[in-house]
């Protein structure tokens, strides 16, 4: 006789039961029940989320990578293409949220030189949407800032360093999208639901 695992009779007559209609249609079922998207509540509006953003000050160019790139002795130098710059970024550099969302962010600046956070576009009339009373979040050297904003119009936002020697370089995207954009739906169809 064989050993059980090398059987295949009883591999046989689980192929079988699995074979009938019932049993096709409840395997089908479950698959596609496992791959339905979430649904938002019953009013079939966007609910706001809550967002956490860890957003890093990186250096890419800066004087004291010149060892490391001798090319950038002379980009720093006097006329050079860096003169009185410093090359860094954010990461990451785009972040995107949903009009509504509260969005947490948590800035990190692991090295020497001061950074800041502003956001553009942000006036009088929008500047309580940071929890701060501005729109420009300061992130010292070596240290590690919070900040909350709430994302109130859908856009697209530009955000800088306003340290001078790194404007131009410093730079990234807040997308905040429209609600009926992520419900997969155009404003006219919420304007207008089917009978």
């Amino acid at each position: 006789m064989r050993p059980r695992h090398l059987r295949t009779e009883p591999l046989l007559r689980c192929r079988r039961r699995l074979a009938t209609p019932s049993a096709v249609l409840s395997v089908v079922l479950g698959l596609f029940a496992g791959c339905t998207r979430t649904q938002e509540p019953a009013t079939g509006r966007y609910t706001p989320r809550a967002r956490e953003f860890t957003i890093t000050t990186v250096p890419l160019l800066v004087h004291e990578a010149r060892g490391l790139y001798p090319f950038l002795k002379q980009d720093f130098g006097p006329g050079g293409i860096l003169e009185g710059k410093e090359v860094y970024a954010f990461s990451p550099s785009t972040l995107t949220a949903v009009e509504g969302d509260t969005l947490h962010f948590t800035f990190i600046n692991p090295e020497d030189d001061d950074h800041a956070f502003f956001l553009h576009d942000c006036e009088d009339t929008t500047a309580d949407a940071f929890v701060l009373p501005d729109c420009e979040v300061k992130i010292p050297g070596q240290s590690t800032r919070m900040a909350t904003h709430i994302a109130r119009r859908a856009g697209v936002y530009t955000f800088s360093c306003s340290v001078a020697k790194h404007l131009g370089m410093m730079w990234g995207q807040l997308v905040v999208l429209a609600p009926a954009a992520v419900l997969g739906r155009s404003s006219q169809l919420d304007a207008h639901p089917a009978p």
